[in-house]
């Protein structure tokens, strides 16, 4: 099927930028699922892809050949990506990693992640999943040692569970996994989320390699507490995690059970962080390093947040509660604030509160996280470690 695109659209897919949005269409209403030749408006060949809504953009160019999207064209994709990734499978402090990054790795729309001889696919669209059983045999071909296979769908629909068993063996709950060395347990048919971001294995590691040694760690939107085991592993004479969400406290608990560490020594705290601030402010709790790592967006009765829009309050009420000469690390993986952006937000809060700051060292996405050079977006993770003297 021909889909005719605009001359903006034209040249970008000649530069290799490999996403589609709607208003690069000619015809913006056309819904298809068959892999489409997108052509200029004079029908000259331009590159071979899909549409597909997701949360970003409707569809991705996925070669500049006319070639055939046959089960060799995947198991080729596979094959480069297994390639780059070479040294993390002899890695055995490292057990748990990603596969394939999407259009990093060729494919925009498809994300697998590696955890101790499983795999989890997680689905952004609908059109790729349709080739679901394509990609399934490309992949076996190529990992024939992956012992048991896991999907997340991450597009809208009632029709299929948001996780589910694939084939092979069923993966152990929890499934424990190494990282720098530390175990963590994940589940991977427990909705969407595992029980770790695998693309703060870097900012983890320096907590590990002694950024957090000594130190009272203070970790906001903690999750199932990584960063304050990380933390803890490293020296941290004390962790304190805070997440809204009810399961953090024995998701946290279990994490530290896994390296044998006194849960009782541990802070873990159900409440929201905005409310945590006030309440450290008002009891005069300090702490050497405040890790603040929110999602993109979250609402409860009372607040919305959005990075773009309030990320300079946590910083702003992290300093209220920071040591004199303490560290903040600054994180974010909201795709739509660029680099220069988050920086000037984080260092605009330090210039107003009159400290004095200085950034230590800064995080991209990790290896394995291959991301696309014509595609900069694709790059989200932004992680600043800032040095504060008060």
């Amino acid at each position: 099927m021909k889909v005719y695109v605009k001359k903006k659209a034209e040249n970008r897919i000649k530069n290799g930028y490999p996403l589609i949005q709607k208003e690069d269409l000619v015809d913006s209403q056309i819904e298809t699922t068959q892999w489409v030749e997108l052509v200029d408006q004079q029908g000259k060949f331009l590159g071979k892809g899909y549409l597909g809504k997701q949360n970003k953009g409707i569809g991705w160019v996925l070669s500049q050949k006319n070639e055939p999207f046959d089960q060799g064209f995947f198991e080729k994709k596979f094959s480069e990506a297994k390639e780059k990734r070479h040294t993390f499978f002899t890695d055995e402090q490292t057990t748990a990693f990603r596969l394939f990054n999407g259009e990093g790795d060729g494919i925009g729309g498809l994300i697998v992640d590696y955890y101790e001889h499983y795999a989890v696919f997680s689905w952004y669209n609908e059109t790729l999943y349709t080739y679901r059983h394509l990609f399934f045999s490309a992949f076996q071909q190529v990992y024939p040692e992956i012992k048991g296979t896991y999907e997340k769908i991450r597009f809208e629909t009632s029709e299929i569970p948001e996780s589910q068993y694939v084939y092979g063996d069923t993966a152990p709950e929890p499934l424990i996994i190494k990282e720098n060395g530390i175990s963590y347990a994940t589940y991977l048919n427990e909705g969407l989320m595992t029980g770790i971001f695998l693309d703060q294995r870097e900012v983890r590691g320096s907590l590990i390699d002694g950024l957090g040694l000594g130190k009272k760690v203070l970790n906001m939107f903690s999750y199932t507490g990584a960063f304050s085991v990380a933390a803890a592993m490293g020296g941290a004479i004390e962790t304190t995690s805070v997440d809204l969400a009810k399961r953090s406290l024995k998701k946290t608990q279990e994490q530290f059970e896994m390296n044998n560490l006194d849960v009782t020594a541990q802070k873990i705290i159900v409440m929201d962080v905005f409310e945590y601030f006030k309440y450290a402010k008002r009891k005069q709790l300090t702490y050497d390093l405040i890790i603040l790592d929110p999602p993109s967006f979250a609402r409860n009765k009372k607040k919305v947040f959005r990075v773009s829009k309030n990320y300079g309050e946590l910083v702003k009420d992290s300093l209220s509660i920071l040591s004199s000469e303490g560290t903040i690390i600054a994180s974010t993986n909201a795709a739509n604030v660029s680099i220069e952006q988050f920086k000037n937000m984080i260092e605009t809060e330090f210039v107003a509160a009159n400290v004095a700051f200085k950034e230590r060292t800064h995080y991209r996405l990790p290896q394995d996280f291959q991301t696309n050079e014509f595609f900069p977006e694709g790059n989200y993770l932004k992680v600043f470690i800032y040095q504060i003297k008060k």
